[in-house]
């Protein structure tokens, strides 16, 4: 199946192409280890410490609270602000799309979990939508070349695992806001579009989509542009974006569509189509900035790659550790867009920062924290807090081997035989073991006070390795300083 043949005819029916095996629709596969049922449910865990107060007493104007915190871009209509406070209008219903280009979400789609979840805490309710259909294009918004093809496998199974992630995070919000328990459900766009008919959606849908303006968008005026050119296929990704917006809205009775600036032109198309084909007012879109570092880089990748949401793609340990690591010029920002803290609370941490006796990463630690527990929850917050601890040098808490294999595969590990490690001298296996590039690096260090076995300072340079330092008889964690370690796996 190829991404590029979304648009084709079989008796007159607008299809997506499968592989010779049955395709049972999305909504009636039984998924094994996800259920179904408890997608709008709420999960016993802890509240973030912003309380909105609900419907029915004095609504909090979203819109107001994400430009204080730094995450609106832009709006499509300045009614929405009044609408956001309207308690006779009830709740609004908010949607952000993704689609399933991976097996886990990452940083960059954290933040359209975010402004949902600030939306449920003002009282409304939150849609996700996930790309089932779409995803089979993929959206062209800041693409330099059209993405790569998804067979159906690898579609199903990654949007198994955004929808867990989903579900995961959206449910902390369940029982807040004006209707406890319901205020967020998880769709997924092809269990409509695989019952459209291609003639009819351009009869019914096309013909309103004006050319000129499709190929205005900035998204495509780049695209176009370039080398590469685009194909017909991700040229027509915006009216599929808008089609969805307009079925929601139809059918669904949602009212707003956000995402990231890079999305304007997409969201813009389906409030258009909601005008000209429904000929309704009441469709709203709104955007947030794209998560940017104060130099002006995108902020969410590491040297491994992307800053996935999943804990089996980057580990709660890591993903604290990212954060941890935040520059201070960023700090600050970043507690405001992406934790659900009080200004206040943030303010006087902005402010601590500058005056003396100031502690050195405290904000960068608060921020840690905050957007551990929101991904991950209370358990991955502990797993990270234990291992962030264990593995300081230094540190007074006993290593145990489960804790050294658990950031096995976030630093550089080797496996050596337990007869060639047994006896060896720190040196050698500072060098064997990949630590150092020579004997001579390891013993100035060692000099310094800067080497580690297990979290103990090695106190001289003829210290050798005994069957007392291989923890749990497994592995071995070795540092220099306290960034650089490789944990020795004794085979």
């Amino acid at each position: 199946m190829a991404s590029r043949t979304f648009l084709c005819f079989n008796h007159g029916k607008f299809f997506i192409p499968f592989a010779a095996t049955k395709v049972i629709p999305f909504s009636k596969r039984p998924i094994k280890n996800f259920n179904f049922s408890s997608v709008s449910c709420s999960l016993n865990t802890p509240q973030p410490t912003v309380e909105p107060k609900s419907q029915t007493d004095s609504t909090p104007n979203v819109v107001k609270i994400l430009k204080e915190r730094g995450l609106l871009e832009s709006i499509t209509n300045e009614n929405l602000r009044l609408v956001c406070s309207d308690q006779t209008a009830g709740p609004l219903k908010v949607y952000c799309g993704f689609d399933p280009t991976a097996e886990s979400l990452h940083l960059g789609n954290l933040l359209g979990l975010i402004v949902l979840s600030w939306f449920q805490r003002c009282g409304h309710k939150a849609v996700a939508l996930i790309g089932g259909a779409t995803g089979r294009i993929g959206d062209p918004s800041g693409k330099s070349q059209e993405r790569p093809e998804l067979d159906l496998n690898a579609l199903e199974k990654n949007i198994v695992g955004i929808m867990e992630i989903i579900n995961k995070i959206l449910s902390k919000n369940a029982d807040l806001g004006s209707e406890k328990n319901s205020n967020f459900v998880i769709l997924n766009n092809y269990d409509w579009w695989k019952e459209v008919r291609l003639l009819d959606f351009l009869k019914q849908v096309g013909r309103y989509a004006r050319v000129g303006s499709m190929m205005s968008k900035e998204s495509v005026k780049k695209r176009l542009e370039s080398e590469q050119g685009m194909s017909y296929t991700e040229f027509t990704y915006q009216l599929l974006q808008g089609y969805d917006f307009l079925y929601l809205f139809k059918n669904e009775g949602v009212n707003v569509q956000i995402g990231g600036s890079d999305q304007w032109g997409n969201i813009t198309a389906g409030t258009e189509l909601i005008r000209k084909i429904l000929q309704a007012e009441g469709a709203y879109g709104l955007t947030f900035p794209l998560l940017l570092k104060s130099d002006g880089t995108k902020f969410g990748k590491s040297e491994d790659g992307a800053i996935w949401l999943s804990p089996s793609m980057l580990s709660p340990y890591k993903f604290y550790q990212y954060f941890f690591s935040v520059p201070d010029a960023d700090v600050v920002r970043f507690l405001r867009i992406l934790t659900f803290l009080a200004m206040e609370e943030i303010n006087e941490l902005e402010s601590a920062m500058t005056k003396p006796g100031y502690v050195p990463n405290t904000a960068q630690q608060r921020l840690a924290e905050e957007i551990t527990r929101f991904v991950h929850g209370e358990d991955g917050l502990s797993e990270a807090l234990k291992a962030t601890e264990a593995l300081r040098p230094g540190s007074e808490t006993k290593l145990d081997w489960k804790t050294i294999e658990g950031i096995a595969e976030d630093v550089p590990s080797c496996s050596l035989p337990y007869s060639k490690v047994l006896n060896l001298p720190i040196v050698d296996l500072s060098v064997s073991s990949g630590l150092f590039e020579s004997k001579s690096a390891a013993r100035r260090l060692l000099k310094q006070g800067g080497v580690y076995l297990n979290n103990k300072r090695v106190g001289n340079e003829s210290k050798r390795i005994e069957a007392e330092d291989i923890v749990g008889g497994k592995v071995l964690l070795l540092s220099a300083g306290k960034k650089n370690k490789v944990v020795v796996r004794i085979s």
